[in-house]
């Protein structure tokens, strides 16, 4: 390869530099184990993965039960029930509180995934 031209070396290494976030001794211990860095890594990929999946269907659930649930427990017992109401204003008010209720798992879903998503960088910063 001494005589080779920079592009044909280039297009015969096949391999792409070895990377490893371990060192020394340690890295070797964790080979010999048949752990590599990588999978370690994909590992806490696949957990946060999981736990992200987990929070995304939580918030679907609640999106889908809370503002149906508030709306028709609200216009029956307490707009028509308590408060006497009309059944036309009793649907309109209740339309308002299923809303409200759709708007508040919104922010707390923003809110959760805000910080779920700075506690997985932090942990990605302390590696």
């Amino acid at each position: 390869m001494l005589g080779c031209s920079r592009e044909l070396r280039g297009r015969h290494s096949h391999r792409p530099p070895r990377r490893t976030m371990l060192r020394g001794k340690s890295r070797l211990n964790v080979e010999w184990l048949g752990y590599s860095p990588g999978l370690l890594l994909e590992h806490r990929n696949e957990s946060s993965l999981a736990s992200t999946l987990k929070t995304l269907l939580f918030f679907t659930a609640l999106m889908i039960t809370v503002p149906i649930g508030l709306y028709f427990t609200t216009k029956s017992y307490i707009f028509e029930g308590a408060l006497g109401m009309s059944n036309r204003d009793s649907y309109f008010y209740a339309a308002i509180v299923a809303v409200v209720a759709v708007h508040v798992v919104l922010a707390l879903f923003v809110y959760v995934a805000w910080n779920e998503g700075s506690r997985q960088w932090r942990e990605g910063k302390q590696d």
